[in-house]
């Protein structure tokens, strides 16, 4: 097993003592539609419950979880915005105005992997989406496939699919609610589709 850099787990203390300081009069709860529990939270992130306590982050099986869904538990918690966010207008990633450092890594390293994992495997992008809690999205676009996932409580990610044909080569494109861009940042918001590229290929 690959041992983690001692970085990574100072900056997931450093998060630690930060969600350790909200107080009972945080409006987390009701507003990014997560869980109180005695001394901490619960954060469902995809089809997991990630609880986020001073002691440290454990998944469903008392594990710690991936560094990415450590780190996305605790800025969900700690950017959490004074009011609920309420523009859901459909984007992609690009469209964010803050993206512009991320765009071509999320491209390469989520959408295009994610196009060639299932050119010509239609089938195997739809078991995998189902797998993981997708849901069909009704959408206007023209694709063979869509699918709606609730990365967090307050955060869908829709995964549009064009598979390939004689003319052009399959494409992916990830599309989120612009309100997204109130609850975490750019960084955070590549990690949601880092993550589901990795379990959609796993």
């Amino acid at each position: 097993m690959t041992q983690r850099a001692p970085v990574f787990d100072q900056i997931i203390a450093d998060y630690l003592q930060q969600v350790a300081a909200l107080d009972d009069s945080t409006p987390a709860c009701s507003t990014l539609g997560i869980e109180r529990t005695e001394n901490g939270f619960t954060v469902p992130l995809f089809n997991q419950r990630i609880t986020v306590i001073p002691d440290g982050i454990f998944d469903e099986n008392n594990e710690p979880p991936s560094h990415s869904a450590s780190v996305l538990a605790c800025k969900y918690l700690l950017l959490c915005p004074d009011t609920p966010q309420t523009d859901r207008t459909l984007v992609t990633y690009k469209d964010f105005k803050d993206a512009a450092p991320y765009v071509g890594g999320f491209k390469n390293t989520v959408e295009i992997p994610i196009a060639r994992a299932f050119s010509g495997r239609l089938d195997r992008l739809e078991s995998a989406c189902l797998a993981l809690g997708g849901q069909p999205f009704d959408t206007d676009v023209s694709c063979q496939l869509a699918y709606e996932f609730q990365a967090l409580p307050r955060v869908p990610v829709v995964l549009i699919f064009h598979d390939a044909d004689d003319d052009f080569p399959a494409q992916c494109t990830f599309l989120f609610r612009k309100n997204a861009a109130g609850y975490l940042d750019m960084e955070c918001l590549a990690m949601i589709g880092g993550i589901l590229a990795h379990r959609l290929q796993d």
